[in-house]
């Protein structure tokens, strides 16, 4: 089981049990000193490569210091030896993830990078990012934050993405806030393989979001006259509907969300499906983690991909839930705030 720390880096827990450091901070196999912890960032999301058993690639998303103004974000490949005792053959396939550099009115450097990474039944790696509280990034398609990108294992544009015209050909997806979960619909229903997000509200509007190749998610937190925006974002200013989420009045087109969250506490980070007979009704539904809640909520999708009924997990301690991943045993591995990572199985 591969796993990240945010302020150490990338660790392996082999199935003896044993758990060996293999790239970050010093006492890792591969240390990265370029990696720094500031925030909200550091080493987020790991993805492992479908043809891993052939060429032991691994990719992780993490804070870089190797631009200094300002430092970025990036996605690192590494390679692994066949006993899991080492990293090697570092290569930045994108080192221009953008990063909140300085501190503004809104919090400290380092928030909203996004930083989950998947590959997709494809073969291409997605990768979320975050909006670093800046006001025009999300819709500006000459930068990656506040986006979703496809690419191959190189870091090159993944063909199909659709792109706007004059975009960057890596971006998917644009429009987001700060998106902390994705997954793919799985096989054996309609849109099989289709990519979901999980995305983090700001005070109102947490949402499930089917992608569309080329969609705009409608998260547009600028020139907004009739709220006050302190240093040109809009992001906590208003309501669902002076500052909504997905804006369908500026963007008509926009991409719908499947399932809004906006009762309780909120903050969305992770998702999931669930798939196998094992889970029996949850088969093919979308595990959801809302930190601010604690609570993992199970999404029922319909045939069309729509939200239509959601329940709480119940028997799971409190805790903030920040990554899901369905483990090849068919159970749920869920890492939490408190340093731990649980096996979750059906009851």
């Amino acid at each position: 089981m591969l796993y990240t720390e945010k302020c150490r880096g990338l660790s392996v827990r082999r199935t003896t049990s044993t758990v060996t450091r293999l790239f970050g901070t010093t006492g890792s196999a591969l240390v990265a000193p370029d990696l720094f912890c500031e925030g909200q960032s550091g080493v987020h999301g790991v993805a492992v490569d479908p043809d891993f058993a052939a060429n032991r690639y691994v990719y992780v998303f993490m804070a870089s210091n190797l631009s200094t103004n300002p430092r970025t974000n990036r996605v690192v490949r590494l390679q692994l030896d066949a006993t899991f005792a080492t990293a090697a053959n570092r290569t930045d396939i994108i080192n221009d993830i953008a990063f909140k550099h300085v501190a503004n009115a809104h919090g400290g450097s380092g928030a909203h990078s996004g930083g989950r990474i998947r590959f997709g039944p494809d073969g291409y790696l997605y990768v979320t990012t975050g909006d670093n509280h800046s006001g025009p990034l999300p819709q500006d398609l000459t930068r990656l934050g506040g986006k979703v990108l496809r690419v191959d294992r190189n870091g090159a544009a993944a063909p199909g993405n659709n792109t706007p015209n004059g975009g960057d050909p890596r971006i998917y997806t644009y429009g987001h806030r700060n998106v902390q979960g994705i997954d793919f619909r799985p096989a054996g229903v309609v849109n099989a393989g289709q990519p979901y997000t999980g995305e983090h509200g700001p005070n109102h509007s947490d949402e499930v979001t089917p992608l569309l190749a080329g969609g705009n998610a409608g998260w547009d937190p600028q020139n907004r006259p009739t709220l006050t925006c302190a240093d040109g974002y809009c992001g906590y200013a208003g309501t669902p509907t002076t500052m909504p989420m997905t804006d369908t009045t500026r963007f008509p087109a926009a991409i719908r969300p499947a399932w809004v969250h906006n009762t309780g506490e909120r903050g969305m980070g992770p998702v999931a499906f669930m798939s196998g007979a094992q889970w029996k009704a949850w088969n093919g539904r979308l595990a959801v983690s809302i930190m601010g809640a604690k609570t993992l909520h199970v999404v029922e999708l319909n045939a069309a991909g729509t939200g239509v009924a959601a329940t709480i997990a119940s028997g799971l301690p409190a805790n903030r839930m920040r990554s899901l991943v369905q483990g090849p045993d068919g159970s749920l591995y869920v890492a939490v705030d408190e340093g731990e990572i649980w096996r979750v199985t059906p009851n």
